[in-house]
């Protein structure tokens, strides 16, 4: 049993029955759940609160990226449900990364953590040249991350291609939470930037966000006790 689980298992479904009926079989001392735009626009605060019943601590990721004022209050707002963590888009610039954390340090002795997205883990080094980014996605990640340390969020959403990068640049304390993660034998669906669970852990990554190889796994329970066996070994 693990009082910090790694795995975040994202619940990547249309509506509350599905992620409910997910999370009664799992088990919080081995997992964290991450609610995202689809479900949460679909399912609204009242889903959070079941799965608080349930005994999981929530990664809200809704991915914030507005003016800062904007982005301000509804951090402070999603403070209020009792998640666990919540993010922002680093490209949303430091003026808004600044003020998001102001709000949350008003949210009361527990705030949320505040983390920030670098780089879709979707983005390729030619989609970065279309949207008039330039260089590669690892050293947009890396220069993201250094903004965020700089406005003293708590970590970033990186690419496992990124944590080893990252690890080193922003030392032990700041947070890493990596998607794009698929043991060996899955498929990478639309992710580019990809990678084990065991080597994610192994080049520095806190914590694994990971949907499809559990959620539609034939056996979702099986397949997350898997993935926590091989990290922990």
């Amino acid at each position: 049993m693990s009082s910090d689980p790694r795995i975040i298992v994202a619940l990547d479904y249309p509506d509350a029955k599905g992620a409910l009926d997910l999370s009664s079989r799992l088990d919080p001392t081995l997992c964290r759940l991450k609610v995202g735009k689809e479900l949460f626009t679909a399912a609204g605060p009242s889903l959070l609160e079941k799965l608080h019943q349930q005994g999981f601590s929530v990664f809200l990721d809704l991915k914030y990226h507005d003016i800062p004022n904007t982005v301000a209050a509804a951090c402070q707002a999603a403070a209020g449900l009792g998640i666990w963590m919540i993010n922002v888009h680093a490209l949303g610039g430091r003026a808004m990364m600044l003020a998001s954390r102001e709000a949350l340090a008003k949210a009361g002795r527990r705030p949320p953590k505040l983390i920030a997205v670098t780089v879709l883990t979707s983005i390729g080094t030619a989609d970065m040249t279309e949207i008039g980014l330039g260089g590669s996605p690892q050293e947009a990640a890396a220069r993201l991350a250094r903004l965020a340390q700089e406005c003293g969020l708590d970590g970033v959403v990186c690419s496992p291609q990124e944590a080893a990068i990252l690890r080193r640049q922003c030392g032990k304390a700041f947070i890493l939470v990596t998607p794009g993660i698929r043991p060996a034998e899955a498929a990478r669906d639309d992710q580019q930037r990809v990678a084990t669970p065991r080597r994610a852990i192994a080049d520095g990554a806190d914590y694994l966000v990971i949907g499809r190889p559990i959620t539609r796994a034939p056996d979702p329970v099986a397949a997350l006790r898997s993935i926590n066996d091989e990290i922990s070994g």
